[in-house]
């Protein structure tokens, strides 16, 4: 018993650990997991078209919305009205549409649409 002891290959335990730990894994396992991220983009497109349909009746917005460019917002700005989308310093917007004024109407990561200045976008 001692001779085989000797010649034996040595491993540490921390990757002997996780070969473990991969076969204690089942397949149940797996698929619970990709159930949870679908489930969570489901959630997340049911909220993205409630935000669109909000935004469709307070606009009266019938065109089809489609993305012309992406732009930062250079600072942080606080909605003062309903209509207006309030703004974090270098948050990622989709602009929808543009409007007569200097203002354009834009969608953030959140799927929130509202009234933003040209004045406080980057459009690089």
């Amino acid at each position: 018993r001692e001779k085989d002891d000797k010649y034996k290959n040595w491993m540490p335990k921390f990757l002997t650990a996780k070969e473990d730990k991969d076969k204690r894994k089942s397949s149940g396992d797996v698929e619970r997991k990709i159930f949870k991220v679908k489930k969570s983009n489901a959630e997340k497109s049911k909220k993205m078209e409630n935000e669109e349909k909000i935004f469709r009746e307070t606009f009266m917005y019938d065109k089809d919305i489609n993305v012309i460019n992406r732009a930062t917002a250079t600072c942080s700005v606080p909605s003062t009205r309903r209509a207006d989308l309030p703004l974090t310093a270098g948050e990622q917007l989709d602009v929808i549409d543009v409007t007569e004024g200097s203002a354009v109407i834009c969608r953030n990561s959140e799927g929130r649409y509202g009234y933003v200045l040209v004045e406080h976008l980057n459009f690089r």
